[in-house]
């Protein structure tokens, strides 16, 4: 599929009706969410025939996306019922059989139990960890590296680059910045003064040393 056509049927998806700061909801718009998948799957080829997860899911567009790439499977993962209900009405509007969606705290260690090292690869993009979650970011990183057993790809700010490759560095895991992108933000809650604000984002590409030991991530510090 090109990647303008890929981005159109994107446009389709619902976002958020209500969105919560304290979650840092923000939908990812289409042509970064376009651009992101087409870009994982083909020049990486992770998620066609794939298991795949989208952790912090939000609305489902990354989700359906990667459904829509012929993923063998894509779970979307969200902590909040109101965005898995979004997400469960958009998938509806796509037909998709390659979809599910599980609600779940990424931050809550039992949680993740049954899930670790369950997919080839998870995709996400998470709340960038401002203002009351500073550090968010790195909390989902590393909950994505326990998750996959072969990449993660992931969205950050350009101007945590630095601290996040120091950061994955200890972790004995790989980091490669695949694209650099802007994201159009648009106001989405009443302290907002600007109709949108323009941010420069990373889409980071995280794979494992061979000689990674398991669970290193997850008893690293950020």
């Amino acid at each position: 599929m090109k990647l303008k056509q890929f981005e159109t049927y994107l446009q389709q998806v619902d976002g958020f009706k209500n969105p919560k700061v304290s979650l840092e909801q923000y939908a990812t718009r289409p042509h970064i969410a376009a651009v992101m998948l087409h870009t994982i799957s083909s020049s990486f080829g992770d998620i066609e025939d794939k298991f795949v997860a989208d952790l912090g899911c939000g609305c489902g567009v990354l989700t359906i996306g990667a459904a829509m790439l012929g993923a063998g499977c894509c779970i979307g993962i969200d902590i909040d019922d109101d965005a898995l209900s979004i997400s469960l009405d958009n998938s509806d509007e796509f037909d998709l059989e390659n979809v599910d969606f599980v609600q779940l705290d990424v931050l809550q260690e039992e949680g993740l139990t049954k899930w670790r090292k369950r997919f080839d690869t998870v995709i996400m993009n998470p709340p960038f960890g401002t203002k009351k979650n500073k550090g968010m970011d790195m909390l989902f990183l590393r909950a994505a590296l326990d998750l996959a057993t072969n990449a993660v790809y992931s969205l950050h700010k350009t101007s945590t680059r630095e601290h996040i490759q120091r950061v994955t560095k200890s972790w004995n895991v790989n980091m490669e910045a695949v694209a650099e992108l802007r994201f159009d933000l648009p106001a989405s809650y009443k302290f907002h003064k600007k109709s949108s604000v323009d941010i420069e984002v990373d889409l980071l590409r995280f794979t494992f040393n061979e000689d990674r030991s398991a669970g290193t991530a997850s008893s690293a510090g950020t």
